[in-house]
């Protein structure tokens, strides 16, 4: 046994369940690759002020949970805790938004990194699949991106999420509400670190899940009544959009998200069978998010799904998910000659687009028909001396167990027109 684990707060993903987490990265991204977004991705690491500029110098990722390491050569580097700021930095750097054709449609799948205490549902290392799109101020993109997501999770079988919906104004009205907020929050009775918030965002406070908190803020000021007539006109048509194509939401007025960047149209997807990490993905509008970071002002949108709280979501739901079959024909050969025989039909099998294994190691009988049972194969290929002395292999279906004698040369033709 290994005296090495796997740090904690994080976790493997291995065979047979490794499988989940690869069908629900295809599920996510399978809309999105339908939509025009295309794939990008990033290096797993970045420049420290990339975020604390862009997700903000308030945020807990920022002040508590990134990863920082400083290299030989004195520079101060992050694991990225989240994937927008790196993927609009990435387009910026290859000048994407230069090439003519806006919005700049992007999706992504990686491995983001924050330190806070491990749960279930909530980890150090963790799995999300993203969409970002780039350069483009209109409502129609808000509600595309939600849809997709809705449109995934629903083509996994999930059925018990729900969407909450907000606006948090852009720079004209927030600034606005920000001072109204910040008055009613001086009065209450927060600790040093909240009132420090209250200060450089008071926006957050109103994220903070604290049940003492919270029952001070019930007759907190609301945004919605703060919102310039473009900010609510632009909230009308996201909301419009979304009814129209079907998709169902709830308006929370006390929806903030937790980074400092999003602007206008922001929205989470939460799912009540995770308990008190309720929240799979979310995302938002991000106007100025560019200009934070050095670029030019490119309005955007995007979210990120969690694929682990999917994985949770649907496994409180109870759904099984139908996924690929690792093997179809498991070949078993009794003798040398038999093994190269059986080799050159698995390896013509593959060619052909057939999910096929073997039987490696010179196994008996007996013990490679177990592993043949173990793989879930269709159909087995058994072989010895006599077999191939009359050109033939044995093929057995495991479901019936009916067993026929195939000629060698035919017996791909005659899986593939089994397996059809």
């Amino acid at each position: 046994m290994s005296t090495f684990q796997a740090p904690k707060g994080t976790y493997d993903l291995t065979p047979p369940d490794s499988a989940k987490f690869l069908a629900v990265r295809e599920a996510i991204s399978a809309p999105l690759r339908d939509s025009g977004y295309g794939y990008i991705e990033t290096p797993g690491f970045e420049d420290v002020e990339l975020f604390a500029r862009g997700v903000g110098e308030s945020t807990d990722i920022v002040t508590k949970e990134m990863y920082t390491l400083t290299t030989k050569g004195g520079s101060q580097l992050a694991l990225r805790p989240e994937g927008t700021a790196s993927v609009l930095r990435a387009a910026l750097q290859a000048n994407l938004h230069k090439a003519g054709n806006l919005p700049v449609k992007l999706w992504y799948s990686g491995s983001y990194y924050r330190y806070e205490r491990p749960q279930k549902g909530r980890y150090r290392h963790f799995s999300q699949v993203g969409a970002e799109a780039i350069g483009t101020e209109d409502p129609v993109l808000d509600a595309e991106l939600i849809i997709l997501a809705d449109q995934a999770y629903r083509s996994l079988g999930l059925r018990q999420f729900r969407i909450l919906l907000n606006s948090l104004g852009d720079k004209e009205c927030r600034p606005v509400y920000r001072e109204a907020l910040q008055t009613f929050l001086r009065d209450l009775d927060l600790d040093e670190e909240t009132r420090r918030r209250i200060e450089i965002n008071p926006l957050r406070v109103l994220d903070d899940k604290r049940p003492d908190v919270q029952k001070q803020l019930t007759d907190a000021p609301k945004l919605r009544d703060y919102l310039c007539d473009a900010c609510k006109a632009y909230h009308e048509e996201v909301r419009a959009l979304l009814t129209a194509a079907g998709v169902v939401y709830e308006d929370d007025e006390k929806l903030v998200r937790g980074l400092d960047y999003y602007t206008r149209t922001t929205f989470e997807f939460v799912h009540d069978g995770l308990g008190s990490q309720s929240a799979v993905g979310g995302g938002g509008r991000y106007d100025g998010l560019s200009e934070m970071i050095g670029g030019p002002a490119l309005p955007s949108v995007g979210w990120a799904l969690g694929v682990d709280r999917t994985v949770l979501a649907l496994e409180a739901e109870g759904v099984e998910l139908d996924l690929p079959v690792t093997t179809s024909v498991y070949a078993v050969p009794l003798g040398e000659e038999a093994r190269r025989a059986l080799f050159t039909v698995v390896t013509e099998l593959r060619r052909a687009g057939i999910a096929a294994d073997f039987a490696f190691g010179g196994r008996g009988l007996k013990g490679a028909m177990k592993s043949a049972n173990r793989s879930g194969a269709r159909y087995t290929l058994v072989a010895g001396e006599r077999d191939l002395a009359e050109g033939a292999v044995q093929l057995k279906d495991m479901e019936s167990g009916e067993q026929s004698a195939v000629p060698l040369a035919e017996v791909v033709a005659e899986l593939t027109m089994r397996l059809g």
